[in-house]
């Protein structure tokens, strides 16, 4: 009976070395590709450790236990920047606003699924990404409740061609865009909380599976953005990153846009939202407060959708 627990905690102990592998990849803060590949399963790996955590508890293995109890708290330190980063504080009486983004998948043919979504996340801006040609077709029925809308160029690909969408309950205007360097397309949305630019992205898939200044260069273009644009903003979209890699500290770096809270996660949707990746994401400019973020209804996408409230943030004090 000993030697089954020996060789049962061995077995776990194994299983625990790419979680810890990822933890300690994402805290070195190390921003080479190598690395950088492997922070960004933090979200999965932490769920990974605490299966072992269970398994372990449940068979009664203490060294086991406390390994797996000991990953679970390196990848809640290494993911707490992508989960819990600042919401700011809302200004008291100030209007909110509600935002619906989603990576609805160029292949995706259910246009019955990303209305159902649509409607039921009732947001006051939609951001739409890798709207396919079936998706198009199906528009008035997907966003028909939004007066203002605005159905950007169709952009090639190697699964067909895409766009970008955004419907709004507000004013909306298409602004100019720097697509040399960024995939992505921009409105001005004229809020209760005056204007603010809303800006569709969906970057590059990160090396290996792309050439490695891939990311780099697009996070270059969304500086550009920033800099034309600096008021209020929301970057919305497919980032093919999470907030707390390389290339969302990046992004925080350049532009000081603050990514929302990246819990539960967005990819695959078909795994359970506590294992996939936070590849989705909302980022918003200092002045706005995030008041809450959740995910939105499934919408045949493999990509889950991010619904966010913001509102006006109480400005920091002078001087």
């Amino acid at each position: 009976m000993a030697r089954v627990r020996l060789i049962l905690t061995g077995a776990l102990l194994l299983l625990l070395g790419p979680p810890l592998t990822i933890g300690l990849a994402a805290l070195s803060g190390i921003g080479h590709r190598w690395v950088d590949i492997l922070a960004q399963f933090v979200g999965p790996a932490i769920f990974a450790a605490a299966l072992v955590a269970l398994v372990s508890l449940a068979l009664r293995l203490r060294v086991a236990l406390g390994a797996a109890m000991a990953t679970v708290l390196i990848l809640l330190i290494a993911g707490w920047p992508q989960w819990f980063p600042p919401t700011g504080e809302a200004r008291a009486g100030a209007p909110v606003v509600s935002l619906y983004s989603a990576n609805v998948w160029v292949e995706n043919q259910d246009v019955a699924a990303v209305a159902r979504s649509v409607q039921a996340a009732d947001a006051d801006i939609v951001v739409l990404v890798e709207v396919g040609e079936p998706l198009v077709a199906g528009l008035d029925r997907i966003i028909g409740a939004y007066p203002h809308r605005v159905i950007g160029r169709a952009n090639a690909g190697r699964r067909g061609p895409s766009r970008y969408v955004f419907a709004s309950r507000f004013p909306i205007r298409p602004v100019d865009t720097f697509a040399e360097q960024l995939d992505a397309a921009g409105v001005v949305a004229q809020t209760p909380l005056g204007p603010i630019t809303v800006v569709g992205v969906h970057l590059t898939r990160p090396w290996p599976y792309q050439f490695q200044w891939g990311q780099i260069i697009q996070a270059q273009g969304l500086s550009k953005w920033r800099a034309a644009f600096p008021g209020p903003m929301i970057v919305a979209g497919d980032f093919n990153s999470v907030s707390s890699a390389r290339i969302g500290r990046q992004i925080q770096a350049e532009t000081d846009l603050i990514p929302a809270p990246g819990w539960p996660g967005t990819w695959h949707s078909a795994l359970p939202a506590a294992a996939t990746l936070t590849i989705d994401q909302v980022y918003r400019s200092p002045d706005l407060a995030l008041l809450d973020r959740r995910l939105g209804r499934r919408n045949g996408s493999d990509h889950r959708a991010v619904v966010i409230r913001f509102t006006r943030a109480v400005p920091p004090p002078a001087g």
